[in-house]
């Protein structure tokens, strides 16, 4: 079963993102204390293991699921490419509404990175908050609904 293994966050855009073992996500905020949390379309972004993995095979290194810039890193799941499905996370739901798009600062954090993002989602997706909850480490994720 899918289960969350990271939750991070960056106080200010392009800072270090800085891991926590638990957190507040909101409906107007996203993840406390995470600088893109109002961005609507992108309030919360999720990276999934398994696509993180193959990415960095190509690339032939094992590089930190930090280096993404994600808030949230989940295993056991694919990244689901589908806007508009619901990613339940304890009480958390987050709806999926879009491909994280990988930009050219993926190619600062380690170079070839971002074409290695681009194939079959493996950047992640963002999200918007549809109910607000605390998460954890460990936490186990559920698909309840796709478009």
């Amino acid at each position: 079963m899918a289960a969350l293994i990271g939750i991070a966050k960056a106080p200010q855009l392009l800072e270090d993102m800085q891991e926590l073992q638990e957190a507040e996500i909101t409906i107007e905020s996203g993840l406390q204390g995470d600088a893109r949390g109002k961005k609507r379309q992108r309030q919360i972004s999720i990276l999934f293991e398994e696509d993180w993995k193959d990415a960095c095979n190509d690339l032939g290194t094992n590089l930190s699921w930090l280096t993404r810039r994600a808030n949230l890193f989940i295993n056991n799941m694919r990244s689901p490419r589908t806007p508009g499905t619901i990613v339940k996370i304890g009480d958390v739901k987050l709806e999926v509404c879009q491909e994280t798009e990988p930009c050219d600062l993926m190619d600062k954090q380690y170079q070839g990175l971002q074409e290695k993002l681009v194939t079959e989602w493996r950047g992640g997706v963002c999200c918007n908050v549809r109910s607000s909850g605390h998460i954890k480490l460990g936490d186990l994720i559920e698909v309840i609904s796709t478009a």
